[in-house]
């Protein structure tokens, strides 16, 4: 499935991005070809029935957080503890979103494709 105008505009900002997203979206296309992907203005969001997982750029500074990076948002029913999640919240009951700092392309590598098939399985069940 070849890249979107809108998913290429999302990346105006920060075109050094745009690599990692596509390794991210190559992998999720493989992994499930029924994926939707919704472009929005804060989100590039990735659904079977409901949103199992989120790619986004910074929108302002943390502290200890590089300037640079592309944040993949999964959830999950129950908080998974990994040094790699940046952090989670609770968003409802039961309904854990995490987030990943990613700076390469490298970085989306088998855990993280692990945790997304187990937020793909999730939202299929919820």
């Amino acid at each position: 499935m070849q890249l979107q105008s809108d998913e290429l505009l999302f990346f105006n900002a920060m075109p050094q991005m745009l690599p990692i997203y596509e390794v991210l979206r190559e992998k999720l296309i493989a992994a499930y070809p029924d994926v939707t992907i919704k472009v929005s203005k804060m989100q590039i969001s990735f659904s079977n029935r409901h949103i199992f997982a989120m790619a986004s750029l910074p929108w302002k500074r943390r502290k200890g957080w590089p300037e640079e990076y592309l944040l993949v948002s999964f959830g999950l029913s129950y908080k998974k503890e990994s040094p790699r999640i940046a952090y989670a919240v609770e968003a409802y009951p039961n309904r854990w979103t995490h987030h990943v700092i990613v700076e390469q392309a490298g970085e989306i590598d088998r855990e993280l494709m692990e945790w997304l098939q187990e937020a793909y399985v999730f939202s299929l069940i919820k």
